[in-house]
């Protein structure tokens, strides 16, 4: 990749760029292309045509000459109304043929798209200085030269078609003969003009491309910019990402409601538990250090959900899980005893309150720190000891 010195607009054009140019009206284009490709089609329909209407032309012509023995102005609206068929057809066939191919050579540059800049309007457009430049300009030069070009190819290429021509006019040969002739020549006459001019076109075009490419070109300025809001602004993102937080954190402190009891360190680290046996090993419903977890504990207050002070144990869980996770195999025999002391109370009538661990040793088992541990099978630790319908 080249350097970008003071802005230069060195660097290819990215997707979104080319699309927004797209909008604007910036799309290289030539519509000689769809002329001159009509102008083929038109030679190669105008041989089979010419036959055609000669043979009708022919068969008129006798239909008039009977019409004359016994003229009526029915017969009169009859032949006037074939007449007017066969050129329709006719027309219709030449004008059909060039329109498709006109609307086929433009989506095959580039599509149909609607630019609603260009009509838009823009008091840019009444600058002499940029008027100036457009008509002196690199792009006003390529348009003269090219009409110069176009117009002399055609003119010699006529030329040489009318020499051979005029011995035909005036002649002693019979009609038909001349008008195969005639036939003959024009047509090539179309082919020659017709390929001449689609050469000429492909060279516009690839004018065209190149004009257009290097006025979309970007900088390396630009490239970052570009990259950076693709991705987003780091202060936006940074925002979004702090509301998602803070509703993720008001959430989980919902849910303390919902716990059967909450592990404290007593007040640094907070650890809220549920057992449901269809679900196998208790799951961490809501943890948190510091300010959150006061949170938690105001919370676990107002839901009466019973507080057990067990340092190592809270420490434990709060290192090894996150919320929604089930406790660790290690931990199970820990956490067992302290949902047997709770649901012993609530089968007893007793709810809430501060608790010390009924853990008679305050040793347990290394855990993984969370992230690392791998995930084990569920088991309960505990029976359900809950009372029916509770």
């Amino acid at each position: 990749m080249s350097k970008d010195a003071g802005g230069e607009k060195t660097e290819k054009p990215t997707p979104k760029r080319k699309k927004e140019a797209r909008k604007e009206g910036q799309v290289p284009r030539t519509p000689e292309l769809g002329g001159w490709l009509g102008l083929l089609a038109v030679a190669l329909l105008l041989g089979p045509l010419m036959d055609r209407e000669v043979d009708a032309m022919t068969t008129m012509m006798h239909g008039h000459l009977r019409a004359l023995q016994d003229p009526t102005p029915e017969m009169a609206l009859v032949l006037l109304g074939e007449a007017a068929r066969h050129v329709f057809v006719t027309l219709l066939l030449l004008g059909s043929s060039v329109m498709v191919i006109g609307v086929l050579s433009a989506v095959a540059q580039g599509g149909m798209y609607f630019a609603p800049k260009l009509v838009k309007p823009n008091l840019k457009k009444l600058n002499l200085i940029q008027g100036a430049k457009r008509m002196f300009g690199p792009q006003a030069w390529w348009e003269l030269a090219k009409t110069l070009i176009k117009s002399t190819v055609v003119a010699v290429i006529a030329y040489q078609a009318v020499r051979e021509i005029m011995p035909l006019v005036g002649g002693f040969m019979p009609i038909q003969l001349v008008l195969s002739e005639v036939d003959n020549k024009v047509t090539n006459l179309l082919l020659t003009v017709g390929v001449a001019g689609l050469v000429m076109a492909v060279a516009d075009y690839a004018m065209q491309r190149r004009r257009i490419g290097k006025q979309i070109r970007m900088s390396l300025h630009e490239i970052k910019q570009e990259h950076k809001q693709s991705e987003g602004d780091p202060l936006v993102k940074s925002a979004i990402r702090s509301r998602q937080l803070a509703a993720a954190r008001n959430r989980m402190i919902a849910d303390v409601a919902e716990a059967d009891v909450l592990l404290v360190n007593p007040t640094h680290v907070a650890v809220a538990l549920r057992y449901d046996p269809e679900r196998g090993a208790p799951r961490v419903v809501a943890r948190g250090a510091g300010a959150i977890a006061a949170k938690i504990r105001e919370k676990a207050a107002e839901a009466r959900v019973p507080l057990v002070r067990d340092v190592p144990l809270a420490r434990a869980l709060y290192r090894s899980t996150e919320v929604g996770q089930e406790i660790p195999r290690e931990l199970w025999a820990a956490v067992a005893q302290v949902l047997a002391f709770v649901l012993s109370r609530r089968t007893q009538g007793q709810h809430g309150g501060e608790h010390r661990s009924p853990r008679s040793a305050e040793d347990l088992p290394e855990v993984l720190a969370r992230g690392r541990r791998a995930r084990q099978p569920a088991a309960p630790p505990v029976p359900d000891q809950r009372p029916a319908g509770s």
